[in-house]
C-alpha cells in the first residue's frame, strides 16, 4: 500500500495531506498485516478486534505513527476511542499533524 502524499524534508506528512491510506500503511506495516489492510475502511474496528493489536503492538504502532507523521501522542490519549476504528485513528493523526 502506498500513497502520493508529499513529505516535508524531515520525512513527515502535513495534516491536510494525511489520508486514511497513509495511516493504514503504517498500521499494516507495524502489525504485519499488509495483505489485509487494503480491505479496511474508516469503520473497520481496530483495538479489541485485531489479534495483532495487543498492548505491546499499540506502543509500536504509536511510535511508528509519531515517526512517520511527526506527531506526539501522550499516554493519556491512548484511552478512549483513539484506536476504536481506522477512521478514529486517521482523524486523530490528521488533526495532530496540522
Amino acid at each position: 500500500m502506498s500513497s502520493d502524499t508529499r513529505q516535508s524534508p524531515d520525512g513527515t506528512v502535513a495534516g491536510d495531506e494525511v489520508s486514511l491510506v497513509d495511516v493504514l500503511d503504517v498500521v499494516g506495516t507495524t502489525l504485519g498485516i499488509e495483505d489485509r489492510v487494503g480491505s479496511f475502511d474508516a469503520g473497520t474496528p481496530l483495538f479489541g478486534t485485531l489479534p495483532e493489536l495487543d498492548s505491546l503492538a499499540v506502543l509500536e504502532l504509536v511510535t511508528a505513527l509519531e515517526d512517520r507523521f511527526g506527531i506526539t501522542v501522550d499516554d493519556d490519549e491512548l484511552t478512549g476511542g483513539l484506536l476504536e476504528t481506522a477512521g478514529s485513528l486517521h482523524a486523530f493523526v490528521r488533526d495532530r499533524a496540522r
